[in-house]
Formats: structure tokens, sequence, C-alpha cells
């Protein structure tokens, strides 16, 4: 090997994140999760022992393992999420870990500070970790505001100068908070005012989020304290963050890390089993729709098989190219029988899918590749019947106020379709379907 081809390898050929992932977890002596899970679950979580080889595929591809009894809440938007939360903290007694992509330093941002510090000041070990592109959606940065207060806060992986260059795309996008070790909360939502939407905000935003309690919530403690490690050194470990936990509720769930290190590509590797095991049903809502091929012919496969497949993304999108890109991607699948709405209204930042009325995943994760390859994500996958048909319920609610995509309407649409050329002379596979259907 040349000289320039080593350099060149050394440079760009080495997944260093992956590397230094999976070198500092085996080095942290954190506590273990998934103890709990009885050695075979499938005896008692039917949902578990419908969906099989699902479970199965879940339980070797993530490293968590299976734990039943827990329970799920839904959360609409900030009105219910945000005082959730707020109430968890003001009842924490031991510990508080809270993880954000984005935390905003005003509005309701203002209210979690105070209540941080109040719970710092009453003896409570409070750790916050912001991502450091998030921090800069407010002024002054949230971390600067909460270490003046003593709360231990920390940015993750800092952007700087020429680095920028090389980390813009690896961000910790996971949204994951841990009260007393106890009580978890995770989703989409970030801790912005725009979620705020009965305050009428400037930039409003629809989303879900999730109240978690039982065994699993360890799970959602160690990937924090993962995170945490990662930016600060400290290892948290002990009573104080894991405590033992009993059943909470019903739901079979095991925690689906996703990011550039060890947990490369997690997330599109289970989607794929999931599309793959559907036999009924597959609703899948997400504010940005740019799925890989692979997920592409998944989608079409399982339509072509019978599959009622339906998908979901908003018509006002806060970045518009997304959407443009997005809809060249119609049309492969809309002529496989994917069902593909639009909906009207606020942003819609929601993300979920949900298979035969039985699983569900819940978490950070969009249909992007950002989402999919280049960020640090954090997922639930749930096996009960009752929180994916509450989903669906949520899903058939908002694709009432939507529009069903068709080929006749994109080809008649006022803008460029497929490539950007117009119909009749672009010869790109977007356009070749568009121009050979009614």
């Amino acid at each position: 090997m040349s000289p320039f081809c080593a350099c060149f390898y050394a440079l760009f050929g080495i997944n260093r994140l992956r590397r230094r992932g999976a070198r500092y977890r085996h080095s942290l002596e954190l506590a273990a999760v998934g103890e709990v899970c009885p050695v075979n679950p499938w005896q008692t979580v039917p949902e578990l022992k419908e969906l099989r080889a699902l479970s199965t595929s879940l339980g070797m591809l993530s490293r968590f393992g299976f734990t039943v009894g827990n329970h799920v809440t839904l959360l609409r938007n900030g009105e219910e999420a945000m005082p959730a939360m707020l109430e968890a903290i003001r009842g924490a007694q031991k510990s508080i870990s809270l993880c954000s992509y984005i935390f905003e330093a005003h509005g309701i941002g203002m209210k979690f500070v105070e209540e941080l510090v109040l719970a710092k000041d009453r003896g409570v070990e409070v750790r916050v970790l912001v991502d450091d592109a998030g921090t800069r959606y407010s002024w002054p940065p949230i971390t600067h505001l909460l270490r003046s207060r003593g709360v231990m806060a920390k940015r993750f992986m800092p952007i700087r100068f020429v680095l920028r260059i090389l980390t813009m795309n690896l961000r910790n996008h996971r949204k994951v908070m841990v009260v007393d070790g106890t009580t978890g909360f995770t989703g989409g939502m970030n801790i912005r005012q725009g979620n705020m939407l009965e305050a009428d905000p400037s930039h409003p935003v629809q989303d879900m989020h999730f109240k978690v309690e039982g065994p699993v919530v360890q799970q959602l403690q160690r990937v924090f304290a993962e995170d945490w490690a990662f930016c600060s050194g400290e290892v948290l470990s002990g009573p104080l963050w894991y405590p033992t936990l009993a059943p909470a509720g019903e739901v079979a769930a095991i925690g689906v890390p996703d990011g550039p290190d060890e947990d490369l590509e997690l997330m599109p590797k289970a989607i794929f089993a999931a599309i793959s095991e559907a036999r009924h049903s597959v609703r899948i809502m997400t504010p940005y729709f740019l799925p890989p091929p692979t997920l592409i012919w998944a989608l079409n496969l399982a339509a072509l098989r019978g599959v009622d497949v339906k998908v979901l993304t908003p018509r006002r999108n806060n970045i518009p190219f997304v959407r443009w890109a997005a809809r060249t991607l119609y049309p492969e699948m809309l002529e496989k029988g994917v069902k593909i709405y639009e909906a009207d209204g606020h942003f819609d930042h929601s993300k979920f899918m949900t298979v035969d009325g039985l699983w569900s995943l819940v978490g950070s994760t969009n249909w992007d590749p950002r989402s999919l390859r280049l960020n640090f994500e954090f997922n639930l996958a749930c096996f009960d019947d009752l929180l994916a048909q509450e989903l669906d319920r949520e899903f058939e609610k908002k694709v009432r106020n939507g529009t069903l995509e068709s080929l006749a309407a994109l080809r008649s649409a006022h803008w460029p379709n497929g490539c950007g050329m117009a119909l009749p002379v672009c010869s790109c596979r977007s356009c070749d379907v568009l121009s050979r259907q009614d």
C-alpha cells in the first residue's frame, strides 16, 4: 500500500466513533439492564408470541434485553408532555438525568431551568446533556445558564471551527429524561416554546412524547449514562441511578439505541424486520420521509403481499426542500400500493410506527439519512395491543385532516417533479412512473 493510500485510509477509512464508542462502553462499570426479563417472555406476553420472529430479531439486534411489566403513556403536544415532565422533576428525591437535542433558554425552557435548579438546591443529583447544535437555538446557551446556577450540564460533541465539517451530522438527537431511576420520558419532543400550541407560538409544532414506567426505564437511564460518560468522564452507577424496579404494566419493551458507533444502522435493520413481519397493517408517521432504498423495497413488498401500508407526513414542512425530495420518492411506492398521506395544519414533528395493531416503535428517529445513519438516536420497541391501537387511532385522526397522494395528483402538480425537469422530457424512474400512469 502506498503512503498516500495509507494516509487516506487512516483519515477516512476508519470509523473512529464506532471504535471509540465500543472501547468506552466496554470499559464502563455501568449497571446491567434486562435482568428482569423472564427466561421465556413469549409465554407471558401474547404479542411477543404472535410476533415471535420480530421479537427474536430485535432481541438479537439490540445490545439491550427484553423487559416485561412496563407501562407507556402517550403525551400529546407540549400541553400534555411538558407539565408531566415538570411535575416529575418537582417530585424528584434522588436523581434527574435529562438529555435533549434542543433545549431553549426561554419560555417553557425557563420553567425547566427553574425546576432543575430547585431540585439541585434540595439535594437531588441533576445531570443535563444537550447536543451542541441544539444549544444554538436560543441565547444564552442553555448549558451556560444551567452551569451558572449550579446545575451540572454538558454539551454533546462541541462544534469548533474546522471540526464543524467533521461533526455537523454526528449529533445527539436523543430525547430522554429519567427521574429517580423509576420514571422515564422519551419520544420526539424537544424542550421548545413552539410545542406549547395553546400559547400561540410564532412557529407552532405538533409532537408526541411518552411517559415510561417499569423495568425498561433502566435502559433509558443506561443510554443517558453512556452519553454522559462520553462527554464528562463521570460514571453514573449504583441505586441512586438504578434502583430496583417493580412491574408497572403489561407492555413488553426493549430499547433500540442507534448511532454512528457500535450501534451503526441498527434502526434501519429493526424497521426492516418489523415491515417484513407485518401481515395486516403498517402505519408510519414521520416529519421527514426520505427512506433508503432497502426500506422503500420493504414497504413496496409489504403492500404487494396485501399489507395495508400507510405513511403520514406533514404537508407543511419546516424544511421545504425535504418535502420536495420526499415527493420524488412517492411514485414508485404509490405504484406498488403504499398509501401516502400529507397532513394539513401545523407542522407535525411526531414519529412512530405500528405493525398489525400489536407492535409500536416510538422515540427520536426520523425516516431520513441523518437519523438512520448519522445521528445518535434512541427508540423503544413495544409489544402491546392497547398502545399500538391507541397510536393507530391517533394516526387515523390525523389522516382525516390530510390528503391521500396519487400518481395523477403528482403528475398535475404545478411544480417540478422527479429530478426537477419537465415530465415529458425527464427519463428518471420517478417521472417515468408518473408519465405512464393516469
